[in-house]
C-alpha cells in the first residue's frame, strides 16, 4: 500500500505507511497514532478514526465461535450482499419493528402447520389466486361480503 500525507502536531506534513494490524484507510481529519526515525513515519495505531476497515481474503472463508455464539452488530445496520445466500438453522428467530420484503417469486414449502395471527390481513393479487385444500372454513363474527360480477358455487 502507498504512503499517505500526515499532518504531525508541529505542522509538519509527512510522508506516513500504515503499519495496522488489519487493513485500514484513514478518512480526513483521522487521529493516528504514528512514529519515526529520519524520514521514515509509520501509522500504528488508530486513536480517533472516521475511515473504513476491510478486510479481503482470497478464497473461501469460514468464521467459526467455537463453544460460543457468534454476534454481528453494526452501530448503522448491517448488510449481507452475494449471489446466493444459504442460511441453515434448527430454528430462526425474527424481531423487528416492520420488515420489507422484495421477490420475483416466492416458493414455501411448510410439512406441518402454517399459522398467522394478525390484527389485520390485506392481500391484493393482480391477476388469479388460487386456494386449494382438503376442507376450508372461513369464520367471522361480523359481515363477510363478497362482490364479484359472477359468483359460482359448486
Amino acid at each position: 500500500a502507498g504512503a499517505i500525507a500526515v499532518e504531525l502536531p508541529g505542522g509538519q506534513a509527512v510522508a506516513v505507511q500504515m503499519a495496522l494490524a488489519l487493513p485500514y484507510e484513514p478518512a480526513l481529519d483521522d487521529t493516528l497514532l504514528v512514529i519515526g526515525r529520519d524520514d521514515a513515519y509509520y501509522a500504528i495505531g488508530v486513536l480517533h478514526g472516521r475511515g473504513r476497515s476491510v478486510l479481503s481474503l482470497q478464497g473461501d472463508v469460514a468464521l467459526h465461535a467455537r463453544e460460543g455464539a457468534l454476534s454481528l452488530c453494526g452501530d448503522k445496520g448491517v448488510e449481507i450482499r452475494g449471489p446466493e445466500l444459504e442460511v441453515q438453522a434448527g430454528k430462526i428467530r425474527m424481531v423487528a419493528d416492520a420488515v420489507v420484503q422484495k421477490f420475483a417469486s416466492v416458493y414455501q414449502r411448510v410439512s406441518a402447520l402454517l399459522s398467522v395471527q394478525a390484527s389485520e390481513s390485506h392481500t391484493v393479487v393482480e391477476k388469479t389466486s388460487f386456494t386449494k385444500a382438503k376442507n376450508a372454513t372461513i369464520l367471522t363474527e361480523e359481515t363477510v361480503t363478497v362482490n364479484g360480477k359472477q359468483i359460482l358455487l359448486g
